[in-house]
């Protein structure tokens, strides 16, 4: 009763009540136009998150305003579990293959996006160098959100997907990095200086990948001590915002710092810390909270929209959409070349074409620009033309994407690849029912003429399985490679999780390094 009575005064706060009520309405928006994306089959054709920005958009219109967009709420709030969530899911593997492009893209690439909208926006739009640099800081961070969760969709090259997510991760780091650094210089109070700047980016990325790795690999060890899924998946997500808060306040990047724990606790710590079932229900559970905060936070972003600001600063988002597509292409196809002769990364004129027209804005710029403070005179300006960019990015490129990949010849297998898996898994299923009825019949625990007569129409039907499996790569012998690959990741997952069994029973002390993936090869035929 004390407790009652001391909590009711909080429940009736009408503050509380009416934060509660919007956030209600908020989630039941967002959930909605999601459930009707999969429902309706013309929405199919727009990714989610765009469809809920066109919703959201479509609220403005009507000035209704849900909640108050904060760059708090974004970065703290939003931001942490999208980073964590693509980084937990990313393997270390592929993205390692890619490292060099990936780092080009996301560190030299960011430059050239903040260096040629800055000489853009001041030659052509007239523009204030703060504002010049703010908003070239603000949109030089990637969102592909939506246009890799088309690419799952349509079964995109991994590889293309690896290189846009993990473009994407680092270039957020550095983008709040660059941001920071440039802030001071555009209010005034500092002055560029190229030595100084290159030593605090230093700081800032040396001190993230320090918090993250010291965090991701002590609740890797942590974590095989213990077999408790819930309390495993508890620490994954106190990890990504502890992570995030922990290297802010100690002068480090966040976004840089979560990215680390996730890639950490996502290929090293799930494998020695976590059983097979654990690893799922953590995955699982990411995978909710991802399309949870996507659900909300394309939502508000489109909600937020000031369309007076727009029109009033039509002429500098104009001169920065044409800016930000040059200075893309440059990074894009320039680095990409780059990369090739470098290290032979084979980068087809397609993917980069591709990663060229897939680089939209989203989250991060809007709370970049949001983040800007008061006492700058041009703020909005700044918030004006990052939205403006942002809608275009979004609306113009993310929906042109699908017709691109279509032209690109890049649109993949995937409902080939499904028809494929539930052939194999119909196959599996009954192979285990007839194992199951021989096991009854020499138990003797049922009558034997009619197990036979059952064991037989399962014969039956996996006869004409058999061969709807044998037409079907007959018809498309690329299925054959799918196949090859799917047992291969299915060879390794077992090595991985072998070794993880010794080292939680104290047999082993370092996880070992693999030994299949240099015995089997990465592609071939499957049977």
């Amino acid at each position: 009763m004390t407790w009652l009575t001391a909590v009711q005064p909080a429940l009736e706060d009408p503050a509380i009540e009416q934060n509660l009520r919007q956030f209600l309405l908020v989630l039941s928006v967002s959930l909605g136009v999601a459930t009707l994306s999969r429902v309706l089959s013309w929405f199919r054709n727009i990714p989610y998150t765009l469809l809920l920005l066109l919703v959201g958009l479509g609220l403005a219109v009507l000035d209704v305003r849900l909640v108050n967009l904060s760059p708090e709420l974004i970065l703290f709030i939003f931001l942490p579990p999208l980073l964590f969530e693509a980084a937990w899911n990313i393997k270390w593997s592929n993205l390692r293959r890619d490292l060099v492009p990936i780092c080009l893209f996301a560190i030299v690439g960011v430059m050239i996006c903040v260096g040629g909208l800055v000489l853009g926006l001041l030659q052509f739009a007239t523009d204030s160098l703060a504002v010049a640099l703010l908003v070239g800081a603000s949109l030089s961070a990637t969102d592909p959100v939506s246009v890799v969760a088309l690419f799952r969709e349509l079964g995109v090259d991994k590889r293309l997907t690896t290189l846009m997510e993990g473009e994407s991760l680092f270039n957020d780091g550095v983008a709040v990095v660059a941001f920071n650094l440039l802030l001071g210089i555009a209010l005034g109070y500092e002055q560029f200086d190229l030595s100084v700047t290159v030593a605090r980016f230093l700081v800032f990325v040396g001190v993230g990948v320090s918090i993250g790795g010291l965090i991701g690999f002590g609740i890797s060890f942590l974590t095989q001590r213990f077999d408790l899924p819930l309390v495993e998946q508890s620490l994954t997500l106190v990890s990504a915002y502890g992570t995030y808060l922990v290297a802010e306040e100690l002068g480090g990047s966040g976004v840089i710092a979560v990215v680390t724990t996730g890639l950490i606790l996502g290929n090293f710590g799930s494998r020695i810390g976590m059983n097979p079932r654990t690893r799922l229900v953590v995955s699982e559970f990411w995978d909710f909270l991802a399309f949870f905060v996507n659900s909300i936070v394309f939502l508000l972003i489109g909600d937020q929209v000031k369309f007076d600001g727009l029109i009033e600063h039509l002429d500098s988002i104009g001169i920065a959409i044409a800016t930000i597509i040059i200075a893309r292409a440059v990074s894009i196809f320039g680095l990409g070349f780059l990369s090739n002769q470098a290290v032979e990364s084979d980068l087809s004129w397609q993917g980069q074409t591709l990663l060229w027209w897939g680089g939209l804005r989203g989250s991060v710029s809007v709370a970049l620009a949001l983040s800007v403070p008061v006492a700058l005179a041009e703020r909005e300006e700044i918030i004006a033309v990052v939205f403006g960019v942002m809608l275009f990015t979004l609306l113009v490129q993310g929906l042109t994407t699908k017709p691109l990949l279509a032209w690109l010849n890049l649109l993949g297998d995937q409902p080939l690849r499904q028809e494929y898996v539930q052939l194999i898994a119909h196959r599996v299923a009954l192979n285990r029912v007839l194992d199951r009825l021989r096991q009854l019949i020499q138990r003797q625990e049922v009558d034997e003429e009619y197990a036979k007569y059952q064991i037989a129409l399962v014969e039956g039907q996996l006869e004409e399985l058999q061969d709807d499996v044998q037409q079907l790569t007959r018809q498309n012998p690329e299925i054959l490679t799918f196949a090859a690959e799917q047992v291969r990741d299915e060879l390794m997952a077992i090595e991985s999780d072998t070794y993880a069994e010794f080292i939680r029973a104290g047999q082993l002390k370092d996880e070992l390094s693999p030994l299949l993936p240099n015995v089997l090869p990465e592609k071939g035929a499957a049977a």
